[in-house]
């Protein structure tokens, strides 16, 4: 098994629905390149042979050790460090000797420089091969990426190269046993010395990887504001002092999956570390890890939908009742076809948000190191952003809500034996939480995919609302438009009038105040905290509307496609229905 080379609709997506023409100008502005390739057919074809090198290691490698992995755990925590266990370690050794580690990082560290969707399509293949394995594989790229980005040219040259080649790793500490979500609350300080270097000393709890040796650490340096604008973020190195640690990691959590990834507390005791990413720019300096880590989890979660539902079919398929394989039965069959369709679906956003944040990411690394971009990229930047933000809680969401209840189904579809561990849906059903809960829960990322909506109304109320009252489908239907972008704009018209509703009931703006923003400034805490009791159900429609919207255009490339779409919003149709159905009903005595 390949868990690229295998598959017809990885392929596809990889030739027809990544942006290659803005992609690849950024990562090869000139050819031939310093490694012969003579232009963008020779790079694509690397590309696919690196993920076919890939897909074969988690397919035939990391898979048949996920089991083991799960019974024997990440490690141990002996005097304050982290050990991995052999099957972690030789997962190491091998990733960093595959350049895996490095995938997306400058060729002068060691890395390979190839576009960073490419790198994410990676972790979704370790997720389906072994989730967490790929949480742990995960957190060296991801460090090395942020000293790359925001760190001095001397933490780039020590750091980056040893995390490469596999010597040390890190994590990034936010949560506090205090303080989750509400980072602004964090009690961590950040005391400054003479010598430029900050003592650091609190607590950090649920922290991934935390005995990778680096510390990305959220503090308040001492005297800063109060919330978000007072945070600052610290590299803390765990063996900068030769005579003791620097940090201690004092306990490994006790988990109900993600056996072989660590889950830890964190203690902060005079450690010393420096800032980076600048004094109280710490929240936007680790929101951009977040993005990043929230849309790789997205990936993780589809790696673990397709694992599950491949087991399924394939059971279902050998596995005879009433004289037949029970996959012919009609309402299993429906339900494997819909379990399917979504996978599908869920497969397809995501890549075409890898595009837009691939893009950002580049432009971004750019304007960093650069300080400057031209017009056109400026123009490409903040389109990418634009996409990248929209998207990203849409994306953690849905594919770590559909993990989660996909694994379910797939434990109904095998029966009883899909308790037995011996069958390994169980392993992925007790798995799926992880990624459901880390980065940020469905809740939260429902709270922003909201927010995203009412800035947008609040920033420009006119263009948001005459959208909607000017624009109706059939002046595109009469134009010309096909069947499935007709059926698109039709669904998406009727989203947008019910969303309306809903912010015109909740929200309630003065009369004749609908197009001022200032109307829309003055909204009082009653009547946000009314909008924020639909945010789920809103993020549930946004997502599905955007799969819509990126299986619209799939079928505009490939008109094979179209019947994914059709699929597609046949499932979704009637879930779209009992959310507006949802959204009356709660908000009629509002």
């Amino acid at each position: 098994m390949n868990y690229y080379s295998d598959s017809k609709e990885w392929q596809w997506l990889f030739k027809h629905a990544l942006y290659w023409d803005k992609i690849l100008p950024l990562y090869y502005p000139t050819y031939p390149t310093d490694d012969g390739h003579k232009g963008p057919a020779d790079i694509k074809q690397f590309l696919e042979e690196l993920l076919s090198t890939t897909g074969d290691w988690c397919a035939n490698v990391i898979e048949p050790r996920a089991a083991q992995l799960d019974v024997e755990g990440a490690g141990t925590l002996e005097n304050g460090k982290t050990i991995p266990g052999p099957i972690l370690s030789q997962l190491y050794k091998e990733a960093s000797e595959m350049g895996a580690f490095g995938l997306t990082l400058p060729k002068k560290y060691g890395g390979m420089d190839v576009p960073i969707s490419i790198g994410l399509m990676m972790l979704g293949q370790l997720g389906r091969a072994c989730m967490a394995s790929s949480s742990q594989v995960a957190f060296f790229g991801c460090v090395a990426e942020m000293i790359h980005r925001f760190g001095e040219k001397a933490d780039q040259d020590n750091y980056i190269p040893r995390i490469l080649r596999g010597e040390l790793s890190g994590s990034m500490n936010l949560t506090e046993p205090g303080s989750g979500s509400d980072l602004g609350s964090l009690k961590t300080t950040a005391t400054p010395q003479s010598d430029g270097t900050y003592l650091i000393n609190g607590t950090k709890t649920f922290i991934t990887n935390a005995g990778g040796g680096v510390g990305l650490v959220l503090a308040r340096i001492k005297g800063a504001p109060e919330g978000l604008e007072g945070v600052s973020m610290f590299l803390v190195d765990q063996n900068a002092d030769k005579n003791k640690l620097n940090y201690r990691v004092t306990k490994n959590e006790e988990k109900i999956g993600m056996h072989g990834s660590f889950t830890c507390e964190v203690v902060y005791e005079d450690s010393v570390g420096k800032l980076i990413g600048g004094a109280n720019k710490g929240f936007l300096t680790m929101l951009h890890l977040m993005n990043e880590a929230r849309i790789a989890v997205g990936m993780q979660a589809l790696g673990g939908i397709e694992n599950c539902l491949q087991y399924a079919r394939a059971y279902a398929e050998d596995r005879h009742a009433f004289g037949r394989p029970i996959a012919e039965l009609p309402l299993l069959k429906r339900n494997l076809e819909d379990y399917e369709t979504e996978r599908d679906a869920i497969r397809a956003m995501l890549v075409d948000t890898l595009s837009h944040f691939d893009i950002y990411q580049r432009l971004d690394l750019k304007k960093r190191h650069t300080g400057d971009l031209t017009s056109a990229e400026k123009e490409l930047h903040d389109d990418a952003l634009l996409w990248t933000r929209k998207r990203t809680p849409l994306v953690k969401y849905y594919a770590c809500e559909a993990l989660v209840n996909l694994s379910q189904r797939a434990i109904q579809v095998l029966g009883g034996y899909g308790l037995m561990k011996e069958y390994k849906i169980e392993r992925i059903h007790r798995d799926s939480f992880g990624p459901l809960l880390y980065e940020g829960t469905s809740q939260i990322q429902a709270l922003m995919a909201l927010k995203d909506v009412v800035k947008y109304a609040i920033k420009d109320p006119k263009t948001f609302f005459s959208n909607i009252f000017y624009k109706h489908p059939t002046l595109e239907f009469l134009s010309g438009s096909n069947d499935w972008t007709y059926e698109f704009k039709s669904t998406h018209y009727k989203f947008k009038k019910k969303m309306l509703g809903l912010l015109f009931t909740t929200l309630k703006p003065g009369t004749g105040e609908m197009f001022n923003p200032k109307s829309w400034m003055k909204m009082d805490e009653e009547k946000i905290g009314g909008l924020m009791v639909h945010a789920e159900t809103l993020c549930q429609a946004l997502s599905y509307m955007e799969t819509l919207r990126v299986l619209t255009e799939h079928a505009n490339i490939d008109k094979a496609r179209a019947d994914l779409f059709f699929r597609y919003s046949r499932l979704v149709t009637p879930r779209l229905e009992a959310i507006y159905s949802d959204w009356e009903i709660r908000t009629q005595n509002v």
